[in-house]
């Protein structure tokens, strides 16, 4: 996934760049991922955008507040939620990297 230079540097800049951009932008997931901090979309690029990772791994090891800011803020918003995900986002951790390990990664 290639970003543009712009993205990237308000991506893994200082949330003072970041947050406010959040505000103007129209896509939910995207400005969800502004409104993190900063370490988290640090995370995002590294392993999702630079590292070729898989979006809904990375999504599924994330802590808690991480999650359930995501299910609430962009799932469970839209039009027709997506329930499984949903659920799967909400399972204890041991559920979810067993998904990552038997699922995700056995791809």
């Amino acid at each position: 996934m290639d970003l543009p230079p712009h993205a990237r540097a308000v991506l893994t800049g200082p949330d003072f760049l970041a947050r406010p951009l959040a505000g103007l932008e129209r896509d939910p997931q995207r400005a969800w991922m502004l409104r993190r901090p900063r370490a988290i979309r640090r995370s995002f690029v590294e392993t999702v955008v630079d590292g070729g990772g898989d979006e809904q791994r990375w999504m599924l090891l994330q802590d808690d507040d991480t999650r359930s800011s995501f299910v609430r803020d962009v799932l469970s918003a839209e039009p027709e939620p997506d329930r499984q995900a949903i659920w799967l986002l909400s399972q204890p951790r041991a559920v979810r990297e067993s998904y990552v390990a038997g699922v995700i990664d056995a791809r």
